[in-house]
């Protein structure tokens, strides 16, 4: 595939993820500080993110089975969550904290093991999505033209 036709399907690809409404304008807003400097500065900032998320989620997910109803505890973990989701604009896995948070403030045990499941899903799938697109773009690049 020619430097063109990549570039229109990372274009398309980034699209997808703002029509889907995986990610938001602070996705752009990183997407701006990405410079000849730091080349790779997105990508590594969402190699962070999924670290980071992944880490978080594990602790809420312990946190659920070794305290359960403890509500202030499993909402500071979400709190944490939704504040990493907020920096690279996640936007459908910040709306499920603000959720997750919503069922904490009203003690609904189940409305929480509801909505971690769907941000586990979302994601699941929002690293999935941005995994082919880094694929696509890093492939994109003229440097790494053949």
């Amino acid at each position: 595939m020619d430097y063109s036709n990549l570039r229109r399907q990372a274009a398309s690809m980034k699209k997808v993820l703002f029509d889907q409404g995986h990610l938001d304008e602070q996705f752009r807003q990183v997407e701006d500080l990405q410079d000849e400097a730091s080349p790779n500065f997105v990508e590594e900032v969402v190699v962070v993110f999924f670290k980071d998320s992944g880490r978080l989620i594990s602790n809420l997910e312990q946190a659920l089975e070794k305290y359960p109803r403890d509500f202030n505890r499993w909402d500071a973990y979400m709190q944490q969550l939704k504040g990493s989701c907020s920096s690279i604009g996640a936007s459908r896995m910040k709306n499920e904290c603000m959720s997750f948070r919503d069922n904490c403030g009203k003690g609904n045990v189940e409305g929480c093991m509801g909505c971690l499941q769907k941000l586990k899903r979302e994601h699941a799938i929002l690293r999935q999505k941005l995994e082919s697109y880094f694929q696509v773009t890093f492939r994109h690049q003229p440097c790494h033209q053949n």
